[in-house]
């Protein structure tokens, strides 16, 4: 009894730790800081599609920053032809933080002014299944010379089956410094978008 009772509290700790969707991958640990003006996104928060719509300022608490970082938010409730797979709503490099340092609520906010490889756009998951997208967010160190992988320009520039975990190889990322995640309800949408995510 006290072993299955020890076991589930560090299971339970874990998955409180996580700040990424559970099952997952990559996994990460270290929260990042994502407003959408005021409103913080803690883990896994369901927020309204309205909020979403202009790229948030993003940040880390009690971290050194120094370097360049690279920002991926994929869709992993997306779908394609019927079909369930990811969408990218962003793939922005060139992250520093920013100089002289601005602090958001503790935050040392990271900013970039690319708009590349892709461009930030908000989600605005069509109605029916699933009941809610989540949207995974997850800053990488950036490495010298970064160049999207052949491999993966098609997913990149389409937006739609974007494979992180093969593309983090390719691209010789290191597993993410900190992630986050978000959820908005299908059918929270004030306004059709052509992307279908």
């Amino acid at each position: 009894m006290k072993f299955t009772t020890a076991l589930l509290s560090v299971l339970v700790a874990e998955v409180c730790a996580q700040s990424t969707p559970v099952g997952f991958a990559p996994v990460a640990n270290t929260t990042l800081d994502v407003y959408y003006g005021t409103q913080y996104i803690s883990p896994g928060i369901v927020v309204k599609k309205s909020i979403t719509q202009k790229a948030p300022v993003i940040g880390l608490t009690n971290v050194t920053l120094s370097g360049k970082y690279l920002l991926a938010m994929i869709d992993i409730d997306g779908s394609q032809g019927g079909k369930v797979t990811t969408v990218l709503h962003a793939l922005l490099q060139d992250y520093t933080p920013s100089s002289p340092a601005t602090i958001q609520n503790g935050t040392t906010v990271l900013k970039t002014t690319a708009t590349t490889p892709s461009s930030y756009f908000g989600p605005a998951p069509p109605a029916g299944a699933p009941p809610t997208h989540r949207y995974v967010f997850l800053l990488h160190e950036q490495p010298a010379n970064f160049a999207v992988p052949a491999a993966h320009k098609s997913a990149v520039s389409s937006r739609f089956a974007i494979d992180w975990p093969k593309f983090i190889v390719d691209a010789g990322l290191k597993p993410p410094v900190a992630g986050n995640y978000l959820q908005v309800k299908s059918g929270d949408n004030t306004k059709r978008v052509a992307w279908s995510a």
